[in-house]
């Protein structure tokens, strides 16, 4: 089977529809009171179902495919084996790779060569948290909090629905989110309510909500970023188990698109708190995603020109490692995370394996 004759349409949609997920999450910018009754156990058993289908399909789908193409490759199903196990493996290696190169873009930063005693306590808090790895799904094993990332955007999301709750009643001002119109700054705003920049910029590194604020967009654009690399693996993933079995490939797609929706959200609400623009937050989330049919499209120019039982067989088996290692350090300790005492988490994970065991068995017949 070459890459023409197979589901190629079908992947790439499939891929597009788990990318898009993303957008679903950041879409909350747009409801506050959707962030404000986020649950932490919804959270931590969506992620729990997603790494479940995507350990389970790994092993019991993508891996054995691995096998079966080598085999037919080399003509040993001992020797096919072993070339599975080791792309398996590299699969695993390369997403740690990955992971550090997430960690040397978005976590370590150049410090200022200011001697810290020579700065108030206060600033270099401030200064330091501007250079954590971004509080997300995926980011747990660096630095940050998702607990805690999650409880500040609700305090905000609570605070914004306050403020319009005010202005709807006629008993306060319009919320303002973003706009970097406080304390520190009146001076800068005239009478029209526009915003002096030359005179902006004077109170700018003295002021703790404009320094929260540029902290907040760092931490929007660096969790962009990162999901982005972290996101083409999968997409490359759920193109190839398409193209070879739509069936294994669409409840992959469930899976990731599972997780990718509050990896969207992670992405928007930062910036969107730091900047008050809704519709940039949105579109920031979006372009997470689009890494994922970035490398479907990517897969299919390999897969259309070099198509071989080998190439197929070596795609399958780094596909299983990524998605395997991608469940146990990242899906399932941030599930814990949210559900600290494990009231859903093993049991959404069993019932995530049971669902793609299920849809399976139901596709053979």
């Amino acid at each position: 089977m070459t890459a023409v004759e197979g589901n190629v349409g079908l992947a790439l949609g499939v891929v597009c529809a788990a990318g898009a997920a993303t957008a679903v999450g950041a879409s909350v910018v747009f409801f506050p009171k959707l962030v404000a009754m986020a649950s932490r156990r919804v959270l931590a058993g969506s992620l729990g179902l997603s790494a479940g289908v995507m350990t389970y399909v790994s092993f019991a789908e993508i891996f054995v495919k691995s096998v079966d193409e080598f085999t037919v490759a080399i003509g040993d199903e001992d020797l096919g084996y072993i070339y599975a196990t080791l792309s398996f493996f590299g699969g695993v290696v390369l997403m740690l790779i990955l992971d550090l190169i997430t960690w040397l873009i978005s976590g370590k930063k150049g410090h200022s060569h200011v001697p810290v005693e020579n700065q108030s306590s206060e600033l270099a808090k401030d200064e330091d948290e501007l250079h954590i790895q971004p509080h997300c799904v995926g980011m747990c094993n660096h630095s940050g909090d998702p607990v805690e990332a999650l409880n500040k955007w609700q305090e905000k999301a609570e605070e914004e629905i306050e403020a319009n709750e005010r202005e709807h009643n006629g008993t306060g001002t319009k919320a303002s989110v973003g706009t970097g119109s406080n304390a520190c700054n009146d001076d800068s705003i005239d009478g029209d309510g526009n915003v002096d920049t030359e005179s902006k910029d004077v109170f700018v590194e003295n002021c703790p909500e404009d320094r929260e604020k540029r902290k907040l967009k760092k931490m929007g654009l660096s969790t962009a970023l990162a999901i982005a690399l972290h996101n083409f693996p999968e997409g490359l993933a759920t193109f190839v188990a398409t193209l070879q079995d739509p069936a294994v490939g669409a409840v992959l797609a469930i899976a990731i698109g599972i997780h990718n929706i509050p990896e969207g959200l992670c992405v928007a609400l930062p910036i969107y708190y730091s900047t008050g623009n809704r519709m940039k937050a949105f579109m920031w989330g979006c372009l997470s995603g689009l890494s994922e049919p970035i490398a479907a499209l990517l897969g299919w120019a390999v897969l259309a020109t070099a198509v071989t039982p080998t190439i197929y067989a070596i795609l399958f088996g780094l596909v299983s490692g990524m998605m395997v290692i991608i469940s146990l350090k990242e899906l399932i300790p941030t599930a814990h995370r949210y559900d600290p005492d494990d009231t859903v988490v093993t049991y959404s994970l069993i019932a995530g394996m049971a669902v793609i065991a299920l849809s399976l068995l139901l596709f053979r017949f």
